[in-house]
């Protein structure tokens, strides 16, 4: 039962139906879940960029009301700054010696700056106002105007920009954090020794599709092959290049029909052949049914503060194979025992050879990840923890005020 209805304000760089993936999917899944399960009012505080490399403006300027939610876009002053790259690259290469003035620039060129978003957000009358993801211009300049009021979702993982000192007074004058796993926010307390402010592990809840696996099968030529699945960029940043380098290396040694399914934007496009399928963007049941019938679903990333793509290769059944230098989707393998996780090649190797020789294994962790789901990562059991933090949160400065 909802004990208070509040007045909820999301500030992210960019938001629509039209981005899949990373913080801005979280946010919009939480602001939706807020309204339709608990009935919050949300508005959500954004730039008209879509692009998150150039955050240029290509969506109108206005407000309007997307699944319940009231979404004010702001044009933006700079996109991407010109110039920036090279600062970053100088700047990240020794994060913990960047000086003051370089962050700062740092900041104003990643962009998206905007001083008319951060005034709409300074003059909202939200009970709480969420920041997410910590990374960017709209969180870094906006928290600190409306601090007794935010949140911060950080989305953090482990990262040289996490270590420049611009986000050490961010981070030290946050009244409240909302983490995506327990190795985020062991992460952010370490860094930043914020073990005493008020936090919660949120995480997100699966919006399970429709799609089959038979159809996924024929609209993408698998046949009847166990095939492994990789869902997001295909950037070998986001560790898809050492991911089909790997498997090709497999097949050297284990000859057969296993395939690998790359899906997402292409960045950086594999070696082609038969047993390598990258399929781009895809809707959301080609989605749902590769995942269905996928013998796994491999998270390659070193660099993840949640991957709702693991979770739901959980919920469809889908034993995780992860990097293991990654925390977030490591700990959803210790926690779930749906999963393995992978270092260098042998490692690898001997994972595949356990989940494709082992079928007792293989649906062991089939189940246990069907089981994790539904304790951990469905919508009431998620926004009945994140409902009772922003209350608490509302109701501690009210008392405060008081």
């Amino acid at each position: 039962m909802v004990s208070r209805v509040m007045k909820v304000a999301f500030v992210v760089p960019r938001y629509g139906l039209q981005i899949r993936g990373g913080a801005e999917t979280g946010a919009r899944m939480l602001a939706e879940h807020l309204v339709a399960d608990r009935g919050d009012q949300v508005e959500v505080f954004t730039s008209a960029a879509l692009d998150a490399l150039t955050w240029r403006d290509e969506l109108p300027a206005g407000s309007e009301r997307i699944n319940g939610v009231t979404v004010h876009r702001i044009l933006s002053e700079v996109g991407r700054g010109e110039g920036f790259h090279p600062l970053s690259g100088m700047l990240l290469a020794d994060p913990e010696h960047a000086s003051a003035e370089d962050c700062e620039r740092w900041v104003d060129l990643q962009g998206p700056k905007s001083p008319d978003l951060l005034r709409a957000v300074e003059a909202s009358d939200a009970d709480v106002i969420a920041f997410y993801p910590y990374l960017y211009y709209p969180t870094i300049r906006g928290l600190p105007l409306v601090r007794d009021r935010a949140i911060l979702h950080p989305a953090a993982h482990e990262e040289p920009a996490l270590h420049l000192p611009v986000f050490d007074a961010l981070f030290s004058g946050c009244r409240g954090f909302a983490f995506h796993t327990r190795s985020e926010r062991r992460l952010v307390v370490e860094r930043f020794s914020v073990a005493t402010t008020p936090q919660v592990v949120v995480g997100l809840g699966v919006e399970e599709g429709e799609g089959s696996a038979e159809a996924a099968r024929a609209a993408f030529g698998l046949g009847d092959a166990p095939y492994l699945l990789c869902i997001g960029r295909v950037d070998d940043k986001k560790g898809t290049g050492i991911l089909w380098r790997y498997f090709r290396s497999y097949k050297e040694r284990h000859p057969g029909d296993l395939r690998l399914v790359l899906v997402g934007q292409i960045v950086d496009p594999p070696d082609m052949g038969r047993d390598i399928i990258v399929t781009g963007m895809i809707d959301d049941a080609s989605k749902w049914g590769l995942l269905r019938g996928a013998h796994a679903l491999v998270a390659p990333s070193p660099f993840e503060s949640f991957s709702l793509t693991v979770v739901e290769g959980m919920t469809a059944g889908a034993p995780a194979i992860v990097n293991a230098v990654c925390g977030a989707t490591r700990e959803h393998c210790e926690q779930s025992g749906a999963g393995m996780w992978f270092e260098g090649y042998a490692e690898f190797e001997a994972v595949l050879d356990r989940l494709l020789g082992d079928r007792v294994v293989h649906e062991t962790m089939r189940q246990n990840g069907i089981r994790y789901v539904e304790s951990t990562y469905r919508w009431p059991v998620v926004m009945a923890r994140y409902g009772a933090f922003l209350e608490a949160f509302v109701e501690r400065r009210a008392t405060s005020l008081s």
